[in-house]
């Protein structure tokens, strides 16, 4: 990993498998204690979880489900969380589309990803036709 992403944290990356409805809730959980180890503020707490949870449904609605991956990382002034959300759909055809504010593959308002990615300090969307899509965000404390 690169400088500016950081350096994991002494504690161990966790995984939650996202299937169901509720293991969207167990991922937004999962963001949530993991944002009160690293010391977020309230507010970016609020954020980490808003975007976890955006990208968790996107995941099983439109990935077919997949995992959240979190971890604590650590760099010089301060410390972040690190989500990763994976899976093996469809993928993404069109990712300038799919990250306009607006626009939904499906009946939903169109801002997951694109509000996920104004929430986040860092936000990494990788995609391949037939293969899946990875999104990655990392929140620092400010």
């Amino acid at each position: 990993m690169t400088a500016v992403l950081g350096t994991r944290a002494p504690s161990s990356v966790r995984t939650q498998p996202i299937a169901t409805s509720d293991d969207v809730v167990r991922a937004r959980q999962l963001a949530r204690t993991l944002a009160v180890e690293c010391a977020l503020s309230l507010v970016e707490q609020t954020k980490l979880v808003t975007a976890a949870s955006e990208l968790a449904r996107n995941t099983l609605v439109y990935g077919g489900g997949g995992r959240m991956d979190g971890e604590v990382l650590e760099r010089t002034g301060g410390r972040g969380v690190r989500l990763t959300f994976a899976d093996e759909g469809p993928g993404i055809a069109d990712v300038e589309l799919a990250l306009r504010d607006g626009w939904s593959s499906g009946t939903g308002m169109g801002l997951g990803l694109s509000g996920a990615r104004r929430l986040m300090d860092h936000f990494d969307l990788c995609t391949a036709i037939g293969e899946g899509t990875t999104v990655t965000v990392i929140k620092w404390t400010h």
